[in-house]
């Protein structure tokens, strides 16, 4: 029963459970920056370059059964995922440090009080006592 113990502590650790949420949320949103790029991007890149499919972009070597195809436009495609999503994550990194960087920020040391301000306040101390 160690190892079931071991392994159930391991599992329950923040690390893991973040991890976790991570793996799930990050498989989510890489299905939205997919559509993005074949639904959205690509048409457009398509209109640009004369309507060209980029996944319809191959090369072949030889001929018939044993002919070796390169299918460089699906490479492209990838290579244009890749990036979506490689500025979205540092979009939302830049977003989530912004929002650290204001909570670390210490507020700054009250002022030092006037002197005027330190006879009122020793007035009051002294209207407190009588």
């Amino acid at each position: 029963m160690g190892f079931i113990k071991e392994f159930k502590e391991f599992a329950m650790k923040g690390n893991v459970m973040d991890m976790a949420v991570g793996v799930i949320i990050g498989g989510a949103f890489g299905k939205i920056v997919s559509s993005l790029v074949d639904d959205i991007l690509m048409p457009l890149v398509g209109v640009v370059t004369g309507n060209v499919d980029f996944t319809s972009l191959v090369c072949k070597f030889g001929e018939g059964e044993t002919a070796a195809t390169l299918k460089y436009g699906v490479f492209i495609q990838n290579i244009v995922d890749f990036l979506i999503v490689a500025f979205c994550i540092f979009l939302m990194i830049k977003a989530m440090n912004k929002l650290t960087a204001k909570k670390e920020e210490e507020p700054a040391p009250a002022p030092e009080p006037s002197a005027e301000e330190k006879l009122l306040g020793e007035i009051r101390d002294l209207l407190k006592k009588k």
